[in-house]
């Protein structure tokens, strides 16, 4: 058996998304599960950590008991990387052609909405922008569907002084639709992520339900990028496994950034084109499973993509574990 197959073969043990287990359905057929419609779920990384049931790093993360009805991705390749591991409710193509398809009821609305025009590698322009200002469509998706509770995702730079403009009109645009908020700066680093990776994650409570109360922080000493990739060091290039990487070398126009073997792992971002940083102790740029791993994927979740797109697909996801934090503190008021 290869190493790659030994390694997905515990890990699946585990992830086997509960959409598509039909043990797990029967398990559950009894208790009524909370129903989540998601929003510009790229591959599946909040997703995965709002439905639960894998491993990372030995770790359990246990089911949630929610389950995902219907989701929605712009980008062809990150819906076949979504089916691939989370199903086929997903639905392709612009949210603003997609309401029809929309349930018209569900307990939770989760999303990320596209951060480039607020991001600090971006253009900075904040929710006028053409892509930030998709978050209107969650703000149309909440008032089509009334959830429990939603969660909304973005950059921690909207929090900068430069954008209070674009929060301030976010926040006016959440409270007119009575819910009771919570927003706050989250770094992925201290839920058990191996990454540097600071977001602010907004939480909306319909009002006849108690107010949402954030986890709280899980590791004193976050986990360094030689504990989470260690075991990947002698693994053999290998596309199945996406334990692939590019051969670009360090420059100015791609980037020299290197782990640090005792430190978490710096934030991975979407559009890389090589400044994936390079691996702490080999004359190489980290693997995209090593770029996965430092975003909380677990092992089994698969790519079947090539290598720029499955940059670009960890790069713009929620790490799982994180958002696994999120969806059990959820899961005690709903």
């Amino acid at each position: 058996m290869s190493a790659s197959k030994s390694i997905q073969k515990f890990d699946n043990l585990a992830f086997i998304p509960d959409i598509d287990n039909p043990k797990i359905k029967k398990a559950q057929k009894s208790a009524k599960q909370a129903t989540i419609v998601s929003m510009f779920s790229g591959c599946g990384g909040m997703d995965l950590g709002f439905v639960g049931g894998f491993y990372f790093l030995k770790k359990y993360y246990k089911q949630t008991g929610f389950r995902i009805i219907w989701a929605n991705e712009i980008s062809s390749a990150a819906c076949k990387t979504y089916r691939k591991n989370l199903g086929n409710h997903i639905v392709e193509g612009d949210i603003n052609n997609k309401f029809d398809s929309m349930p018209i009821y569900a307990d939770i609305i989760i999303g990320g909405f596209p951060c480039q025009d607020i991001s600090i590698n971006g253009k900075m322009v904040g929710v006028k922008g053409t892509r930030s200002g998709l978050y209107t469509s969650i703000v149309k998706a909440i008032k089509r569907i009334k959830p429990k509770v939603f969660v909304v995702e973005n950059v921690g730079s909207l929090l900068l002084k430069q954008h209070k403009d674009s929060l301030d009109k976010i926040l006016d645009d959440f409270h007119s639709l009575g819910y009771n908020l919570n927003y706050q700066l989250y770094n992925a680093e201290y839920y058990g992520v191996p990454q540097t990776r600071q977001r602010v994650i907004f939480v909306g409570t319909r009002s006849d339900l108690t107010e949402f109360v954030p986890p709280e922080q899980v590791c004193k000493i976050p986990i360094n990028a030689k504990t989470a990739l260690q075991d990947l060091e002698l693994h053999p290039y290998d596309k199945e496994f996406s334990h692939i990487w590019s051969e670009a070398k360090a420059s100015a126009e791609q980037g020299n950034r290197k782990l640090l073997a005792d430190r978490a792992g710096y934030t991975i971002r979407a559009e890389c084109h090589g400044n994936i940083q390079f691996h702490y102790s080999l004359p190489r740029r980290m693997s995209m499973r090593e770029a996965a791993r430092i975003q909380s994927f677990p092992d089994s979740f698969v790519f079947p993509c090539g290598l720029r797109e499955t940059e670009r697909q960890i790069g713009n996801a929620v790490p799982p574990v994180l958002a696994w934090h999120i969806a059990s503190s959820i899961k005690s008021i709903i």
